[in-house]
């Protein structure tokens, strides 16, 4: 989520259908350690891609990097689980600072979306052959796209889990606004300012500090000078002023440019302790998790579930994702919202600066700023393993808020009606309802209040009429 003054969002652009996987073999690594990639997904025009290292050897593998050809042609565009290099057609792609050591007998994967008809080539892990066999001759077979709309009703799926929620005191369905703690075109707001339609306001952001892990907060001088003055203890009181009306403030991790990084034992403890920290010291109702550079699953996991036994039951733990984190359940995001699912309280995905993505019925990739594409979406993590109660809908609140896929209000209304109730759908139709349905987040309460609270004042009485 956008935070500096300059509005540069990142677009993944990604047109993607999952119509069956292509096994691609590639070239031979040092003994037992090898590198695999498949085509998870082909559409003709252009595919997703997966390559798996396995550490078949009996010591640890510290590092990695995978280099790869393309034919002129195919491009790279969108990637998850790795950094990215590029010279020519030349491709090498190095772990992330939590997936980068390998037990033997495991694996790590990364993955990416090709343009382009084309496959890797010439694939080398840390500067030796791949393994796994040669390289194909020629370019795997693919499937071409559907020419027909989607089928209206997806193939049948086993049924949502229903295990009761936590308990954290907030309504059955709820509207989430982020407040920003700096100054940008967007209006100002003291935190009291709020308008009362939220039930939830997250507080945007807390950063790293110098200790991995640890996250620091303090009223952003900057967005005090615009006010004429607001401190430290002039937010703490608006926090307690808030919760006096029945709402709950949680501070918000991270952020677009945010860098914090949990990717061990120690960093788990001080993610931990820093955040309990700022609860004690401000009165945050719980936390939540918007690392849009990636994260590690296990050791936030960690994190989180320290962070609960320290505050209790009632700690709120929300998550905004990327769209591109809640593709599969495979994906960091996706598997810590799973791993922490007995205390999870809600996922609110940005359906927004996206393009096009996969829906739950894998058939057709749905352009965003649709109905279509917010239910499609929705659907998947629905699904996949998340209650109907931990899944909001995260859109922009309008001009300026975002670079891509904002809709008006009427269509977040219209998306949450074809998820609880099976009306307002587009031309995709879930394989069930889900009159549970979290509600919907917005970024952000302060881009709303300057478009006129019309995010606001549409969506939070319409919630009130959901099952």
């Amino acid at each position: 989520m956008k935070r500096s003054r300059s509005l540069v969002f990142s677009l993944v652009t990604a047109v993607v259908a999952a119509l069956g996987a292509v096994w691609v073999a590639m070239p031979a690594f040092a003994a037992g350690v090898t590198a695999s990639f498949v085509k998870t997904s082909d559409w003709g025009s252009g595919w997703e891609g997966k390559y798996t290292i396995t550490n078949g050897g009996g010591s640890t593998v510290d590092g990695w990097t995978v280099a790869f050809d393309l034919p002129a042609g195919t491009t790279v565009g969108s990637y998850w689980d790795a950094l990215l290099t590029s010279s020519g057609q030349r491709h090498t792609f190095t772990n992330r600072s939590w997936n980068g050591r390998i037990a033997p007998g495991a694996s790590v994967s990364f993955g990416f979306l090709g343009s382009g008809p084309g496959a890797p080539t010439n694939c080398q892990l840390n500067g030796t052959a791949c393994g796994g066999g040669t390289s194909p001759t020629t370019a795997p077979p693919t499937t071409a796209p559907p020419t027909t709309p989607p089928p209206t009703t997806p193939p049948p799926t086993t049924p949502p889990p229903t295990s009761p929620p936590p308990n954290t005191g907030l309504p059955k369905h709820i509207l989430t606004g982020y407040w920003h703690n700096f100054d940008n075109p967007a209006a100002e707001l003291r935190l009291r300012d709020v308008p009362a339609e939220y039930d939830v306001v997250a507080v945007a952001f807390a950063d790293a500090t110098a200790t991995p892990g640890a996250v620091a907060f303090a009223v952003d001088p900057g967005l005090s000078a615009a006010l004429g003055g607001y401190t430290d203890a002039d937010f703490s009181a608006d926090v307690r002023a808030l919760q006096a009306r029945g709402k709950k403030v949680i501070i918000s991790v991270g952020g677009e440019t945010g860098r914090v990084a949990v990717n061990d034992a120690a960093s788990a403890v001080a993610f931990s302790d820093s955040v309990h920290a700022l609860i004690q010291r401000y009165g945050f109702d719980g936390v939540d998790i918007d690392l849009e550079n990636g994260l590690n699953p296990t050791y936030m996991a960690q994190a989180l579930r320290s962070l609960r036994a320290k505050v209790g039951a009632g700690l709120i733990i929300a998550m905004a994702p990327q769209t591109i984190d809640m593709q599969s359940p495979d994906s960091s995001y996706f598997k810590l919202a799973l791993d922490i699912k007995d205390i999870l309280t809600v996922v609110n995905t940005q359906f927004y600066n996206s393009g096009a993505m996969l829906g739950c019925d894998r058939n057709a990739a749905y352009a965003q700023g649709t109905v279509n594409f917010i239910v499609a979406l929705a659907c998947i993590q629905l699904e996949a393993g998340l209650r109907p109660d931990q899944v909001g809908l995260g859109l922009p609140a309008g001009p300026g808020a975002a670079g891509g896929g904002i809709v008006a209000p009427s269509v977040v209304n219209a998306a949450l009606d074809c998820l609880a109730r099976g009306t307002n759908c587009g031309s995709f139709r879930p394989p069930r309802t889900y009159p549970g349905i979290r509600g919907a987040m917005t970024w952000s309460v302060n881009w709303d209040v300057t478009n006129g609270n019309t995010f606001a004042r549409t969506v939070a009485p319409h919630l009130k009429t959901l099952p």
